[in-house]
């Protein structure tokens, strides 16, 4: 599915520690990411983390983006979209969090994460960043960051 894939966003299927893009609202970006963490998931089991700085429902969060493009790409028999996750028939898990109310403690739980995506990283706190990026320390893990600005 790759090629099929707008050649600015490309770069999302290389790897890298680190994956950034800024662009304004419109530009793609949002929905290129999320196409390609659906396509990756389904190549083989992955742990993806969706987070912002502030998530006070699963309302504010990309889940009806991802949900959405599962039924573009024709996913649908692949992904079961729950309330609160996206699950893959291989195991892919989706999970969704606010970094802003995550301690160092509660943030834990995200340690064996292969890829988190930032969305709306241009209201992330440094705090935010200082207690994520030492977490995601799974080998070959990825941190995809969007920017709004």
């Amino acid at each position: 599915m790759p090629n099929q894939f707008p050649s600015k966003l490309k770069f999302l299927f290389e790897p890298s520690r680190y994956k950034v893009a800024y662009g304004g609202r419109g530009s793609g970006k949002s929905w290129g990411f999320a196409r390609a963490l659906l396509m990756k998931g389904t190549e083989k089991k992955m742990r993806i983390l969706c987070a912002r700085e502030i998530q006070k429902s699963i309302k504010q969060s990309v889940h009806t983006l991802l949900k959405d493009q599962i039924q573009a790409l024709g996913l649908g028999q692949f992904y079961e979209v729950v309330e609160t996750a996206i699950r893959g028939i291989n195991g892919t898990e989706f999970s969704f969090t606010g970094l802003a109310t995550n301690t160092v403690e509660s943030i834990k739980s995200y340690e064996g994460v292969d890829i988190v995506w930032i969305e709306e990283a241009q209201t992330v706190s440094k705090r935010s960043y200082d207690i994520l990026i030492p977490t995601i320390r799974k080998p070959d893990s990825e941190i995809w960051v969007t920017f709004n600005p």
